[in-house]
């Protein structure tokens, strides 16, 4: 099978590669690169006006399969994943039963074969049954398939048994990824401050992120191990990371878009829709976000697709989960609140989607060079659009974006060599 992309505006960070090129796809792998290829080939795209660039990479997300099916499955969050462009996605491990072992390690990678829409590469809790009472057989879990560990949702609490996974997961040349959340100042609905007053509900400190973070920090440097701090939302976690960097600490971190698109003032707009954890926080912090994403202090962008009922969305502040779904506003969030403001560019934008993510991860993946893998993310900058429900793919609708105009839309996403997501609209 022969692909070719013709006219694309092709954008790769590791090549510092942004030109109007031909790509042909022979198989899984990019066979060539280059102006005014003409060869023939089974099926022949027309990219002009659209942006090519490497399958976007999401290492933080939710899928809910095996335990709360009624939320999200591995195939429809597969089908959200690359309707929004994803290529390759990272479930995290609080389903039911949790991937402490490698029986269900197996079934949830099995299954995403069968699905066989995007790269699926799934976390390992790090304690069994996210208790933090013991620890799981990291070796074993790596052999069986998983990429790297967590707790995620459920904070290590013991310093002593993070401090354990951290060294084991080093010692196996991956990580640990770890859900900052100090729990005795952690309790409340939505960040702590004017708008929970207003509400009239208890507020989550800054500080529940800010002290587990600095832990890992501690950790990371004193035993010389990589460590990993998921979705960071403040100003404080971006400065502490910041300085770590710069003594040579082996310490990265992601963050979601939400958390650069939005402050907790969204909540009094989005409900519940607008309930996550970490929360939604100061303008402060969305700006110092984005400043963490300029000055290379955050690695990459992630987006926690948490998906959860229309019912439980709909309880009350207080009561209704946490987590918003992600993967099909992603792209067009970055766009609008990192690219067109100015504070990055497309090159940039690559690195912080797919180059980087591919990096961490250590998959070979994340670049568009003549014979790697064929992971493309196909989608025109500047179309808008209104996101409504019925436009969802994923199973779960509980997103603050409903209802509002967005920019930028994926038109095809690639997983090698296949076109696995082409936009109702393309008629070619």
């Amino acid at each position: 099978m022969k692909v070719l992309l013709k006219n694309g505006n092709v954008i790769d960070y590791k090549n510092k590669l942004n030109d109007k090129l031909d790509i042909i796809i022979e198989d899984d792998k990019i066979l060539k690169i280059g102006k005014n290829l003409n060869e023939s080939a089974d099926e022949i795209i027309d990219c002009t006006s659209y942006n090519i660039i490497p399958g976007m990479i999401d290492m933080h997300c939710h899928l809910r399969e095996p335990g709360f099916e009624y939320k999200e499955t591995i195939e429809t969050g597969s089908k959200s994943a690359v309707a929004g462009g994803f290529t390759t996605i990272c479930p995290m491990p609080n389903t039911r039963p949790t991937p402490d072992n490698k029986e269900t390690m197996k079934k949830i990678l099995e299954e995403a074969k069968r699905v066989n829409l995007c790269n699926v590469l799934s976390y390992a809790s790090v304690s069994k049954g996210e208790k933090g009472e013991e620890l799981v057989d990291f070796e074993e879990l790596k052999n069986a398939g998983a990429i790297a560990f967590s707790d995620d949702g459920m904070p290590v609490t013991n310093s002593n048994m993070m401090r354990q996974a951290m060294i084991h997961a080093d010692k196996l040349g991956t990580f640990v990824a770890s859900h900052c959340e100090e729990k005795s100042v952690a309790k409340g609905a939505i960040n702590a401050g004017k708008v929970a007053e207003e509400l009239g509900v208890d507020g989550v400190l800054p500080e529940a992120e800010e002290i587990m973070a600095a832990r890992e920090i501690v950790i990371s440097e004193t035993n010389n191990v990589r460590g990993h701090i998921c979705h960071i939302s403040t100003r404080t976690t971006k400065n502490m990371v910041r300085d770590a960097k710069k003594r040579g600490v082996k310490i990265t971190c992601e963050t979601c878009p939400h958390y650069f698109s939005f402050t907790v003032d969204e909540v009094k707009k989005s409900g519940t829709n607008a309930k996550m954890n970490p929360p939604l926080r100061e303008e402060k912090d969305r700006l110092a976000i984005i400043e963490g994403l300029k000055e290379g202090t955050i690695d990459c962008i992630i987006t926690d697709h948490a998906p959860h009922s229309k019912e439980e969305k709909e309880q009350e502040l207080a009561k209704a989960p946490n987590g918003i779904i992600g993967f099909e506003t992603a792209l067009s969030a970055e766009i609008m609140n990192l690219v067109d403001t100015g504070d990055i560019d497309y090159l940039e934008l690559v690195k912080l989607t797919s180059y980087n993510p591919a990096k961490l991860l250590k998959i070979d993946r994340g670049t568009i060079e003549e014979g790697k893998i064929a992971d493309l993310t196909i989608f025109n900058p500047n179309e808008k659009y209104i996101y409504t429900e019925d436009k969802i793919v994923s199973k779960s609708k509980n997103s603050p974006f409903i209802g509002k105009e967005l920019k930028g839309k994926v038109k095809y996403t690639i997983v090698s060599g296949r076109v696995v997501y082409k936009d109702k609209e393309e008629n070619q």
